[in-house]
């Protein structure tokens, strides 16, 4: 395996992915059936809203990372554009707050795949589906395996992101079968016609749009990596490229599948695909699809869990570089040279939200207040995404960039609508789901938790600047190379 000196100023970074490797990390990053379960549980309109979708943050989303990536291909991604664009203090909030919104977002999908994993067995173990033990104890278990695929190295946590794609496609396919056979020998079970299709306009519908607009994101996630990929400048755009509507039609098909098999009424936007699937069975007589189809959805979810805590990892990484997180944030392993402190924190506060997020709701609620937290600190950097893109513009486009599609005012009319998109979401996601029992708890939990996120980033670069270190060259983006930028006054 290569090593070499990254432009991140880290010594031994291995080039571990190539352009298929980065294929199924989107594919699994960027997709997590326990969007199908929140979609489907609001009737079929969410097809609808996927499209809509699709063309406001997904579109706007892809093409503006192409560019920024083909342009500034260093390790840390969104940092390395943020600092680009507008300084150490706008990257170094970048990374914090993305790096935070993954510590609510991995007790979610973990406790997504735990509520599936419960149907492997039949009906054994369904009644811990209520179990808060349960929930924490599966929980440990599939975080310590993602940790520990990480911490060994892309080249073998990289498997654990092809396991997740496949299993995702074996899921979707599973899915459309038992949709297909339903519909033919039963009949659907959810009406579609162009008023169910048409989505509305109360809160209720504007706070889902909300949800499924975040489910989109995912493929700025490769660049946190980017010294670690071939040929990165040319590899993640045309992964990019073929990725995008993959993703789309998972989620698109998988929504459609699940309607099929189960009326909207009846879906949890927690377990909702496994439930369609059990159902359907019931009706077909399969039985044998649904223990099948828990295991693989189980493993897609702990796919994500892999996936994102490898390439959020490098977000401390980098800015230990920077000296604005402790210097031990910058360290590579000894042996398998990859950011072991920073996966270690990592690992450690989640499990610490794990625990946290039990107090005072039920599981059912504990999910619903992961989603809404992670939507909100998660959109806050996309902001500063669009916003790089924008402000880029302004700089000439080296040789081997690609821009996107018409150029300057193409980019800076996408900037300005994927800006507009995350605005609105996050507004949106302050809002508690419906069926929460507790909705002022609710609401206090995601505004708190996001006001301590942000603050306590400020603070942590307030003390950095003012011991003095975040001023010494040779962070990340440095080194001579397009993603150097001076350092903020």
């Amino acid at each position: 395996m290569e090593k070499r000196e990254g432009r991140s100023g880290a010594p031994g970074l291995r080039q571990a992915m190539g352009f298929g490797d980065v294929v199924f990390y989107f594919i699994t990053a960027g997709v997590n059936l326990q969007w199908v379960a929140t979609a489907a549980a609001a009737g079929p309109c969410a097809i609808t809203l996927w499209l809509i979708s699709c063309a406001t943050m997904s579109l706007p989303l892809a093409f503006c990372v192409v560019e920024l990536s083909s342009r500034y291909p260093q390790e840390g991604g969104l940092y390395v554009w943020s600092k680009r664009a507008f300084g150490d203090f706008a990257a170094f909030m970048t990374g914090w707050t993305y790096w935070m919104s993954n510590l609510p977002y991995f007790p979610g999908v973990l406790y997504f795949a735990a509520g599936n994993a419960l149907y492997v067995a039949g009906d054994r173990f369904k009644h811990l589906a209520g179990s808060r033990t349960y929930f924490i104890v599966a929980s440990t278990l599939g975080l310590a395996l993602g940790t520990w695929l990480n911490l060994v190295g892309l080249q073998v946590g990289k498997w654990l992101n092809t396991a997740g794609a496949h299993a995702r496609w074996v899921a979707t396919l599973l899915l459309m079968g038992i949709g297909a056979t339903a519909w033919l020998r039963l009949g659907p079970a959810t009406t579609f016609s162009l008023e169910s299709l048409t989505p509305g306009l109360h809160l209720r519908d504007l706070i889902f749009w909300a949800t499924i607009a975040f489910a989109l994101t995912g493929f700025e996630s490769a660049s946190f990596m980017g010294e670690e990929i071939r040929d990165a400048r040319r590899t993640i755009p045309r992964a990019i490229f073929a990725s995008a509507p993959l993703i789309a039609l998972i989620y698109i098909l998988g929504t459609f599948s699940v309607l099929v098999a189960l009326p909207a009424g009846e879906v949890s936007s927690m377990q909702g695909v496994i439930d369609a699937i059990a159902a359907a069975d019931s009706r077909l007589g399969l039985a044998w699809i649904t223990p099948l189809a828990a295991g693989v959805i189980a493993i897609s979810a702990l796919g994500s869990v892999g996936a994102w805590l490898g390439s959020t990892a490098r977000l401390p990484f980098v800015a230990g570089i920077d000296h604005f997180l402790p210097k031990s944030f910058g360290r590579l392993h000894p042996k398998w040279r990859t950011p072991h402190v920073a996966l270690w924190t990592e690992a450690i506060i989640t499990m610490v939200c794990v625990l946290l997020y039990q107090a005072g709701t039920t599981v059912h609620g504990a999910y619903n207040i992961l989603v809404s937290m992670t939507v909100i600190s998660l959109l806050i950097p996309f902001l500063l995404l669009f916003a790089s893109v924008i402000k880029v513009q302004r700089e000439p486009a080296g040789p081997g960039v690609i821009r996107v599609p018409g150029g300057r005012p193409v980019a800076i009319l996408l900037g300005a609508v994927g800006f507009l998109t995350t605005s609105v979401a996050i507004v949106l996601s302050i809002f508690p789901a419906p069926d929460e029992p507790h909705k002022t708890l609710a609401v206090v939990k995601v505004i708190g938790l996001t006001v301590l996120n942000v603050g306590g980033g400020a603070l942590v670069y307030a003390v950095g600047r003012r011991r003095g270190v975040a001023g010494v060259g040779g962070g990340a983006g440095s080194a001579g190379s397009p993603g150097t930028s001076p350092r903020a006054s």
